[in-house]
């Protein structure tokens, strides 16, 4: 048996105890969460689409500023461990889930590879595959719709409905 202090914190820790400094690294960077949803208002299903908030960075996969980011973009999510389990539209892939549903980080994540490359090495992030919503219309968003690798394909839902 293995010694729990031989564990990584994400495995010996629930998402409460963990120190921010933990919490932030949780984060793989896959620019997933920033891409603008839409939700079919008769039941409730979530559809990503390939545009993202206007404060995410392609290149970078990351946020421009994230410090103040609720201030620029008010319904921009705080994900804390109260709410991570709440956000049924979070990717399937995101590390925070799977470490509140006591499941392991992919290889590619970073605090396994070692490396934040890994993620896009991988392809499973956004990284300069998403167009800022400053330059789509909404009347554009239904048209934007994409399956992201790792995550289910709600359209299959919408095929079915045409």
């Amino acid at each position: 048996m293995v010694a729990k202090s031989n564990l990584p914190f994400w495995k010996t820790k629930n998402m409460a105890e963990l120190s921010r400094e933990q919490w932030e690294s949780l984060c793989d960077g896959c620019g997933k969460c920033c891409c603008i949803r839409l939700e079919d208002e008769d039941d409730g299903s979530v559809y990503v689409t390939d545009v993202s908030c206007h404060l995410f960075n392609p290149e970078t996969c990351a946020c421009k500023d994230y410090k103040n980011r609720k201030s620029i973009v008010p319904d921009c999510v705080t994900l804390t461990a109260a709410t991570v389990d709440q956000l049924h539209w979070m990717p399937e892939t995101c590390a925070y889930r799977l470490v509140s549903k006591g499941k392991d980080l992919p290889d590619w994540h970073h605090l396994i590879s070692g490396s934040r490359e890994t993620i896009h090495e991988a392809g499973m992030s956004v990284r300069n595959q998403v167009e800022s919503e400053a330059k789509v219309s909404d009347e554009e968003l239904p048209r934007r719709i994409v399956i992201w690798p790792g995550e289910p394909d709600y359209t299959k839902k919408l095929d079915s409905a045409s």
